[in-house]
């Protein structure tokens, strides 16, 4: 089947409330509404910090790159293959619990076929049924035992500190690399740390009435495979990270008006592009579900049902920002110069939201299948091409060549998800039958 069988298959059905859309909605509103929680918290930030200067602004963006930068290398591999670990394991013990019931209850009725008259069996079958019923009642309610979350948690932990050492340590490095003297915008970090503690503990909370969160034997936790996709991971987000802040440092260095335009842009950006990763998440999950299932048809059907989504929303996404922009901006500045540069910018982000869509999709639907070493070399090959266009372009066309690099990052980005599928390779092989 070729890539326009698999995109278009189903089209009728995309915006269908069936069993597979509730599901995929289910998990991406959720998914969307937790990922954007950070972007929008630091647009809130850039619009209060606007008020006081460009340069002010500048010292935030700078700062969030930074940040961004250690918490995607860190965080990010972890979350990915979590997800689809997760999937994976819940599938196969439901199967393997729904097996369990089953073969009881057949062992229930032939007992009682055997053993008891037909007036007794229908009131012990009315009794047996009820509990039945309240014992799948209890188990619905009972913690699950997924290794796969203890083991996130624990690496987690690791990642955290060693995270927290990285920036004590790398931060003023960094920022002498990129360019950027000392700037005192101190409230509002003080403020971002307090809130992701706050948030980390609620959910902390909320997972502990899910699941096991303490397995019963260390030799449970499939910690090798974490490591193994985890590192592949990794260099994949060093290899996406590595080109925004590359972009980042050559917006600082041609100076304080510039780069706080650059700012507001990029937040708006990712912000908006964070619906797709959503769209991202869920497929993630549903597909790896269903490969751990061996349901081909399913995983068929979602990937195409993920990818009409992604692309309605991402056409949708660069209407709005095409359109809200232009007034919208003055939200964050009042600067004439920060303005100007911001509606330079305004029609690279508003045009690259459905290639963002597509590029965020397609590695929800390669993670769902586990399919990382692709996603890794695919992306640092990309990311290769890309960091050349960035430091040329930036050097020979200023801010708007940044914007550009950067859309031929995204273009670039979205065709290697594409390739992937369009030629059934891989975990994809089935869909040439």
């Amino acid at each position: 089947m070729d890539l326009l069988g698999v995109f278009f298959h189903g089209a009728t059905l995309a915006f269908e409330r069936d069993d597979l859309g509730r599901e995929i909605m289910g998990i991406a509103v959720p998914g969307a509404l937790a990922l954007m929680a950070d972007p929008l918290a630091s647009l809130v930030d850039t619009a209060f910090i606007g008020r006081i200067g460009p340069v002010e602004i500048a010292a935030v963006g700078v700062s969030i790159v930074v940040f961004n930068q250690v918490t995607r290398i860190a965080v990010f591999p972890l979350v990915s293959v979590t997800t689809s670990f997760v999937a994976e394991e819940d599938a196969t013990s439901s199967d393997r619990n729904k097996d369990e019931i089953s073969g009881e209850n057949e062992h229930n009725v032939s007992e009682m076929d055997e053993l008891i008259t037909h007036e007794e069996n229908n009131a012990t079958s009315s009794k047996s049924s009820f509990e039945t019923d309240s014992s799948e009642i209890n188990t619905e309610h009972k913690r699950k035992k997924i290794p796969s979350v203890s083991t996130a948690l624990l690496l987690g932990g690791v990642l955290g500190l060693v995270e927290t050492l990285l920036l004590v340590s790398c931060a003023k490095p960094i920022l002498d690399f990129m360019g950027v003297k000392a700037y005192g915008v101190s409230g509002a970090a003080v403020a971002h740390v307090i809130s992701q503690y706050f948030i980390a503990a609620i959910l902390v909370c909320r997972l502990r009435l899910q699941v096991e969160l303490l397995p019963p034997n260390l030799k449970h936790l499939p910690i090798g495979r974490f490591l193994k996709n985890g590192s592949l991971l990794l260099a994949r987000v060093i290899a996406a990270t590595c080109c925004v802040t590359l972009s980042a440092s050559m917006a600082a260095r041609l100076g304080p008006t510039q780069m706080a335009a650059f700012q507001i842009c990029l937040q708006i950006w990712l912000a908006s592009s964070l619906l797709a990763d959503g769209l991202a998440f869920a497929g993630q999950a549903i597909l790896a579900s269903a490969f751990a299932r061996k349901d081909h048809s399913k995983a068929k059907a979602t990937a195409s049902r993920l990818l009409q989504l992604g692309l309605i929303l991402g056409l949708l996404l660069g209407l709005l920002l095409g359109v809200g922009l232009h007034t919208g901006s003055r939200l964050f500045t009042e600067d004439q110069g920060v303005l100007h540069h911001i509606y330079v910018a305004i029609p690279f982000v508003a045009l690259t939201q459905p290639i963002n869509a597509l590029a965020f999709v397609f590695d929800g639907v390669n993670y769902g299948a586990s399919d990382f070493a692709y996603a890794a070399y695919s992306l640092i090959l990309v990311a290769i091409v890309s960091i050349a266009f960035i430091v040329t372009l930036a050097n020979y066309s200023g801010f708007i060549g940044i914007w550009i690099a950067l859309s031929i990052y995204m273009c670039l980005r979205m065709f290697a998800g594409l390739w992937r599928i369009g030629t059934a390779r891989g975990p994809w092989a089935f869909l040439r039958s």
